[in-house]
């Protein structure tokens, strides 16, 4: 099947909450972008995002924390797609107000986000 990834790192502007924290809007708009991928790879066609029907947020994300959002085409219907998506911190930024400069790789990726939705394309293309 077909999968698509995007990273991006989380900027001051994406930050919406005390703490620098990301809003889960920003995930979801992020996962949205990959599933215009997936449909323009699979289908030829940017087709429209019906609904989701699970999301869950796992960890927080900061302004200049690097996610990665990846999407998998799970199932394929007539004119419907069914996609699964996670979001990964794979950076994480400097929290620590006395040294604000200071991020890390993280050794393993962190799972910030999930979710699954449907998205359909017209018909015959």
């Amino acid at each position: 099947m077909v999968e698509a990834k995007i990273r991006i790192r989380m900027s001051q502007s994406d930050a919406h909450y005390g703490g620098n924290l990301v809003d889960g809007a920003r995930i979801l708009s992020l996962f949205g972008d990959v599933a215009t991928e997936i449909l323009i790879r699979h289908d030829g066609d940017e087709g429209l995002f019906v609904a989701y029907d699970l999301v869950e947020f796992k960890a927080p994300v900061h302004a200049g924390d690097y996610i990665e959002a990846v999407g998998r085409l799970e199932k394929v219907g007539n004119t419907s797609r069914r996609i699964v998506f996670e979001a990964y911190k794979t950076i994480e930024a400097g929290i620590d107000p006395a040294r604000p400069w200071k991020a890390r790789v993280l050794e393993e990726p962190l799972l910030v986000a999930r979710a699954s939705g449907t998205c359909v394309v017209p018909k015959g293309r």
